[in-house]
């Protein structure tokens, strides 16, 4: 069963998980199936006795997603500064699920002339403050490696905690601050990683690559970061994008990250690809 039917409240597939939560919520009044999380077979916010409280779930079977949220339980603690809290989680033989505070806001805006885009880079510059988590010394990043020519993966690596699933809906903006959320996949690396992700997504949007870099060049990790590791991630990132994009020619946005990326590795100068 596919996840959008799996948020289907009255779906008997989703009795259990909501049987399962009910000692964490209370009485259940109502459940909001959301889009987001769409790593999750269940996303929702739940109106109920202890809540509100927005629901992430997925079915408790080994792979990704179970593995997915099991570190987004883990690196909650750390990363609250940026993001909502997680107030519970709850796991049994069929399923598993944590419960977040719920924060009002909406999706960024990453266009030019957006005047979230102070907000969205503040989160990220405060993210490398974050403290590195014990259980994160294991996540080390290794996403771009196979994309990366020989001997320049070792300049991706570093001991900073990552968020690296930068799009306009994790970077929530609310009244006077913003969020980042979903931390479904957070690892371990060099700084610059997480400015680097926003400066493809800023041109995706619309941006040049020279004014995206700008909007980048706010977070110290940039600034700091040696320029050869950022044209080696910048030719990892086009040749990643590029099979994701061959891989799925159906799907725009995929199209449209792939000629994101080559706009940024022309303005950088890469030619190695």
């Amino acid at each position: 069963m596919q996840p959008e039917e799996l948020r289907n409240i009255n779906s008997p597939d989703t009795e259990a998980l909501w049987t399962l939560v009910r000692p964490r919520t209370g009485e259940q009044h109502e459940v909001q199936p959301t889009t987001r999380g769409n790593g999750s077979d269940v996303t929702a916010v739940v109106k109920c006795k202890n809540g509100p409280v927005f629901v992430k779930a997925c079915r408790n079977r080994p792979g990704g997603r179970r593995a997915s949220i099991v570190r987004e339980r883990l690196v909650n603690p750390s990363v609250r500064a940026v993001s909502p809290a997680l107030r519970w989680h709850a796991e049994d033989d069929e399923w598993i699920a944590l419960g977040f505070e719920v924060v009002e806001g909406r999706s960024s805006d990453f266009a030019p002339g957006s005047p979230d885009l102070p907000a969205v880079v503040d989160v990220l510059g405060r993210m490398r403050e974050l403290p590195l988590p014990d259980e994160a010394h294991d996540w080390q990043e290794t996403r771009w490696n196979r994309f990366a020519d020989e001997g320049d993966a070792r300049l991706f690596e570093g001991e900073t905690l990552l968020f690296t699933d930068i799009n306009p809906d994790n970077l929530m903006i609310g009244d006077g601050r913003a969020w980042a959320v979903d931390w479904s996949w957070p690892t371990r690396g060099a700084g610059f990683i997480a400015p680097a992700c926003l400066v493809v997504q800023l041109v995706a949007a619309g941006h040049s690559a020279e004014s995206a870099e700008t909007w980048a060049a706010d977070c110290a990790a940039w600034v700091e970061a040696d320029p050869r590791a950022i044209d080696a991630f910048a030719a990892a990132t086009l040749r990643m994008n590029r099979a994701f994009a061959d891989r799925k020619p159906d799907s725009p946005w995929l199209s449209a990250m792939a000629t994101a990326a080559q706009s940024w590795a022309a303005h950088r100068g890469v030619t190695r690809i």
